[in-house]
């Protein structure tokens, strides 16, 4: 019964934002680090950012450090990540991740699109 719900993708133009959401449930959300991946059509699924249980960590590729924010809300038991200065390449559809202890865990993904 674990799951993992991503929303707020979309279609956004370059140096656009957007904030992606996850919903999760069915676990101890606050035990566990979380992280947000992607994956472009034709190529291998990568991370995006990384955080920590309690959000006092967080770790970025090198792609987005700067632009991209990873952040949680345990009361919530839900994760985000905000997305600005958007490029043509951060086109991917992007995946929540939980740590179940050391075993991952995936949500169905949604789509983000940047394009004029």
């Amino acid at each position: 019964q674990v799951q993992l719900v991503e929303s707020g993708g979309g279609l956004v133009q370059p140096g656009g934002s957007l904030r992606l959401s996850c919903s999760a449930s069915g676990f101890t959300f606050s035990r566990c680090a979380m992280g947000w991946y992607r994956q472009a059509p034709g190529k291998e699924r990568e991370l995006v950012a990384t955080i920590t249980s309690r959000g006092s960590g967080t770790n970025y590729a090198d792609s987005v450090k700067g632009r991209f924010t990873i952040s949680r809300d345990n009361a919530k038991n839900t994760v985000y990540l905000q997305m600005n200065s958007l490029k043509p390449e951060d086109t991917a559809v992007y995946y929540c991740n939980a740590d179940l202890g050391g075993y991952p865990f995936w949500g169905q993904g949604t789509q983000v699109t940047v394009s004029s």
